[in-house]
């Protein structure tokens, strides 16, 4: 039989996983996939992600590929949504293009940030308390700053493997939504820990702990240890990642 390449978009509640990449003594979603895959299709598969979210951090959208000789329909998917947690949903799988790489082919992602002011025990796990008001006029002015850098060196975790820290931010906004505070943001790609840190930074701009110009010369330093702490985990889902048309094999 010939190997074919498959597309796979899933969403998962993160709260209970230590992220996607699989790593020694712990449960994350990639391992998590990858044992109900092998059991479901009856062969060693290994997924490839779009991307790699920290512990505690949700998707809503998320797109790996993996491949198989196996034949996929829609009872394959009802068969590995039984064997996966409550926490991992698979909503589509479909064949794709030999060399689809769904990290290096994404062309965009989008996540969003979500924020209450009321305590709320039935949304605890999916968003992030914050007691002060949210000024949602001047973060949205602040916001717009982002898309004027490139280099978000300020907003990324120290010591990773990436070769540039260089990222195209195309949207930056905040809303109220169903009396949820949302902050939105879409770029080429992200910075591990950058989307927390830069929602940490905005929140310490709501304060009055720093100003607009204190956020370009945070971003300018080039240097975390000068960017506001880290934002809770729970309140940041991955919303959405886009890629061209033309990727499947109808």
């Amino acid at each position: 039989m010939s190997i074919k390449r498959y597309y796979i978009e899933l969403a998962y509640k993160g709260t209970n996983f230590h992220g996607w990449q699989i790593q020694p003594n712990a449960v994350t979603v990639q391992q998590t996939l990858e044992k109900a895959l092998s059991i479901k299709l009856q062969q060693d598969i290994k997924v490839v992600g779009a991307g790699r979210t920290d512990t505690g951090v949700h998707a809503k959208f998320f797109v790996a590929h993996f491949d198989s000789s196996k034949d996929i329909d829609d009872k394959t998917i009802f068969g590995l949504n039984n064997l996966l947690s409550n926490e991992i949903v698979v909503y589509k799988i479909k064949q794709v293009e030999p060399n689809f790489n769904a990290r290096f082919d994404a062309v965009s992602r989008t996540y969003k940030y979500y924020i209450v002011n009321k305590k709320n025990p039935f949304i605890i796990e999916t968003t992030t308390f914050v007691k002060d008001n949210i000024d949602v006029d001047l973060l949205n002015k602040a916001s717009k700053i982002l898309l004027n850098y490139s280099d978000f060196t300020s907003f990324s975790k120290l010591h990773t493997d990436t070769k540039t820290n260089n990222c195209k931010i195309m949207t930056a906004r905040w809303f109220v939504e169903n009396n949820i505070t949302v902050f939105e943001i879409k770029a080429d790609r992200f910075l591990r820990n950058m989307v927390r840190s830069i929602v940490g930074t905005l929140l310490d701009v709501n304060i009055g702990k720093i100003n607009i110009n204190d956020l370009k010369k945070i971003i300018e330093s080039k240097n975390r240890n000068k960017a506001g702490k880290s934002a809770p985990a729970q309140g940041l889902f991955l919303t959405k990642i886009e890629y061209d048309n033309n990727i499947f094999i109808i």
